[in-house]
């Protein structure tokens, strides 16, 4: 289990001498000062600051936007000097010389100090009407006019000799990411300094001569001199075209050769077997299944027969049947003599799979009891809170391969767990699991087991191929049959009438035999839910931040990125708050109200959702423990306090666990959003489809890339400066294809040596252990 797979079962790639250079400590190439400013933004040495982008370019014309600046911003923008005087100080000794620059309609003042008028000559000289430049610096206000107080500033006709031949014609000027202590234009400086000493010889080439050739790409030198000094945004299209091919293709022959790893390592088949418990199991089925079931079980059996390990993606909409599918291929296993485990990430969702797969076993999960199938199996449970007598059971059972199916959560990860012939892992919601926690289950398998990862979080095609690159992935489009729609209602909070509304129609739900959740954000009005306090964190950054193309390619602020005002929010609702609440409202007298979050014990969960089910409590007030896996078909109605500080995702996940039987759901999304912010407009989104991939695509334009890629590139999401998951489809299709031609002919990259250094460069230990492992 401990063989490398970055680089096949070959030795690593030793980084050729001729590309040391790209290694060299910045402070011997551009000075200690500049490499100290440098390295506080990112770049160590001079290869890492060929490959620090600009932000966006400026142009000398087009002057930028001053009106929409923010006090505390830290800001580079393009304008024009209005005027200058000094004066002296009133109180004190020395002068002020106050600039003002414009883009045409506003103005912001530049404020210099200087001991004496003489002192500030020099940028008095620099900074004449009519001259325009490049000006950075951290926004301040003084009697209500937004000032820079000592800034960094450039005029571009008062640049350094070297640099002022890039400026002297009318080309693009790149704006870096810069910091207080370093402005754009010496990043500019010191980039231009590492450039010229580069030659072809220099910079290695990731991209195969015929990849570039067919897709029409300059070569990587060529790339960064138009990134860096480009004669035209036709240059600057062109390189950053190339170099999103570049990051695509690095990043999918990393998972190309994890996944031709895989498929070389022993493994037992478990091919079909006739007359057994799985085809038992089909005709005792009271219900058909769907097109799509039928078909991706297919493929999935077809895949276990063989003795290749299967590393298949199962991704569907809440209730379309994914746990169907994969019974009936831990069944397939059961019928060879092996056993299939699945794992939960939470007590409740393991204890639901326990009670649908035994319900749809029957007598078929009773081998060796009274009333048992002739072709049957056991199931058991392990989880934490089991008692010792419990558990002592379950682990004999699991050893022994009496059970066949074993279902658990992390309990099921211990050392003293042992499985008599692991020949199938299915992981259940696999997005909340680490590495070590899926490495620990496989390696329970004397062999390498078929791995049926399962996600109800509809994930989009260009993600799935980024971040799960060597697995196969199979979708389930379609509800099954007899279920009933939902409708979604955004309740303002600050409307007393409507919140009024939203428990009088809980009452009318109760009373016609329906159960009702209440989603907060919060246990307590002091405590978040474990977890829940950086997803509310999150949100509240999104939305502070502008909702602008520039951040989502970039995943950062523009330079002049305004910042939202508004009200302070209230309180989050908590559950305790709220079931206290709502056993006073009158429309609700005499309902039972239940509680449910994550720091109850076990024993007192499972009776919540027992009288929840029951109908004894047809009222449950829960955190988002209840998010996945909880099915309880009478349940016909949500309200999602706070909606606005969920993402899409998990507002559709709360969503669907309504509407699963034969009556029709409604889901109603209580927010005190404003109603033009992008939080409402979130809210609304939500709203207005229940077509989960929709929202996953509206969901990922809302989110920085790096935290959806955070898991294939083991925190390095910044690994992806250019690639946009969300707009470059093309790219990321045409990189996989031909990354996965090329480890099949060449799964140690012999004949593209510069791929594998830079392969080797980028995929860090902790990275490779992470491909290594899943």
């Amino acid at each position: 289990m401990n063989e490398p797979i970055i680089r096949g079962r070959h030795e690593p790639a030793v980084v050729s001498d001729r590309h040391r250079r790209l290694d060299r400590p910045l402070k011997l190439a551009v000075g200690p000062k500049t490499a100290t400013a440098l390295e506080k933004l990112g770049p160590t040495t001079t290869g890492e600051l060929l490959r620090y982008y600009p932000r966006r370019y400026g142009d000398r014309g087009k002057l930028t936007t001053l009106r929409d600046l923010r006090v505390g911003e830290h800001v580079t923008v393009i304008a024009q000097v209005a005027g200058s005087s000094v004066r002296p100080m009133r109180n004190k000794r020395g002068a002020i010389l106050t600039s003002t620059i414009t883009d045409g309609r506003d103005h912001l003042t530049l404020t210099f100090f200087g001991k004496s008028a003489g002192t500030l000559s020099f940028h008095e000289r620099r900074l004449r009407p009519g001259i325009t430049g490049m000006f950075t610096g951290t926004v301040g206000e003084y009697r209500g006019t937004l000032q820079l107080t000592h800034p960094d500033y450039e005029p571009f006709e008062d640049l350094d000799e070297e640099f002022a031949a890039v400026q002297k014609v009318d080309w693009p000027v790149p704006i870096y990411p810069a910091g207080a202590s370093i402005p754009s234009w010496r990043i500019a400086t010191a980039v231009q300094t590492v450039l010229t000493a580069q030659g072809p010889q220099d910079v290695p080439e990731p991209l195969p001569a015929a990849y570039r050739e067919e897709h029409g790409l300059v070569g990587v030198l060529q790339a960064l001199h138009w990134l860096h000094e480009p004669h035209s945004m036709g240059d600057v299209r062109r390189a950053q075209d190339r170099m999103k091919h570049e990051e695509a293709f690095v990043l999918q022959t990393a998972l190309a050769q994890r996944r031709a790893a895989m498929r070389s390592r022993p493994t037992t088949a478990r091919p079909l077997r006739m007359a057994g418990i799985r085809e038992a199991f089909e005709a005792r089925l009271p219900f058909e299944l769907t097109a799509g079931q039928r078909e991706v079980g297919a493929v999935v059996a077809d895949e276990i027969s063989e003795p290749v390990p299967m590393q298949r993606l199962l991704q569907g909409e809440v209730g379309s049947g994914k746990t169907v599918v994969a019974l009936r291929a831990m069944l397939q296993v059961v019928d060879t003599g092996g056993q299939a485990a699945l794992l939960a990430p939470t007590e409740v969702l393991a204890q639901q799979h326990l009670r649908t797969v035994t319900a749809l076993l029957g007598p078929l999960a009773e081998a060796g009891m009274l009333g048992g199938a002739e072709h049957a199996t056991r199931v058991t449970l392990l989880t934490g809170s089991l008692s010792a007598p419990a558990r002592r059971k379950a682990l004999a059972a699991a050893a022994s391969g009496e059970a066949g199916i074993v279902i658990g959560t992390h309990a099921l990860l211990s050392e003293n767990v042992q499985l008599a012939d692991l020949g199938l892992v299915v992981i259940d919601e696999q997005h909340r699991f680490g590495v070590e926690q899926r490495d620990a289950l496989r390696a329970k398998a004397d062999g390498t087991p078929h791995l049926l990862v399962m996600t109800a979080t509809p994930i989009p095609r260009t993600v799935a191929m980024t971040s799960f690159g060597d697995l196969e992935t199979s979708t389930l489009g379609e509800l099954p049959a007899g279920r009933a729609g939902i409708e979604t209602v955004v309740v303002p909070a600050g409307k007393p009438a409507w919140v009024e509304r939203v428990w009088q129609r809980i009452r009318e739900e109760v009373d016609g035999g329906g159960r009702a959740y209440v989603v907060c954000p919060r246990i307590t009005a002091t405590e978040s839910e474990q977890g829940e306090e950086e997803m509310v964190e999150d949100v509240d950054l999104l939305d502070d931040l502008p909702f602008t193309e520039d951040l989502i390619a970039t995943g950062g602020l523009s330079d002049a990125a305004p910042r939202a005002s508004g009200p302070p929010r209230p309180p989050l609702a908590s559950v305790e708050e709220v079931a206290a609440l709502l056993r006073q409202v009158p429309a609700l007298d005499g309902v039972t109200i239940g509680e449910m979050h994550g720091q109850l014990p076990t024993d007192a969960k499972d009776a919540a959702m027992a009288a929840f089910a029951s109908g004894a409590a047809p009222v449950l007030v829960s955190t988002t423990v209840i998010e996945v896996g909880v099915d309880v078909p009478a349940a016909t109605v949500m309200v999602i306090l706070d909606a606005d500080r969920f993402g899409l995702s998990q507002l559709h996940q709360l969503r669907g666990r309504i509407g699963r039987g034969t009556k029709p759901g409604v889901c109603l999304a209580v927010t005190t959003a404003q109603k033009d912010s992008r939080a409402m407009a979130r809210v609304q989104a939500f709203a207005g489809t229940t077509d989960g991939f929709r929202l996953a695509d509206l969901d990922l334009q809302m989110r920085k890339e790096g935290d959806v890629l955070g898991a294939a590139q083991a925190g390095r999401g910044s690994s992806l400066r250019l690639l946009s998951v969300t707009k470059d489809v093309d790219i990321i299709t045409a990189a996989r294809a031909g990354a996965r031609a090329l480890v099949e002919r060449d799964p140690a990259l012999a004949t593209e040596p510069d791929l594998a250094e830079v392969l080797e460069a980028s995929i860090d230990e902790e990275t490779a252990e992470f491909l290594q492992r899943f």
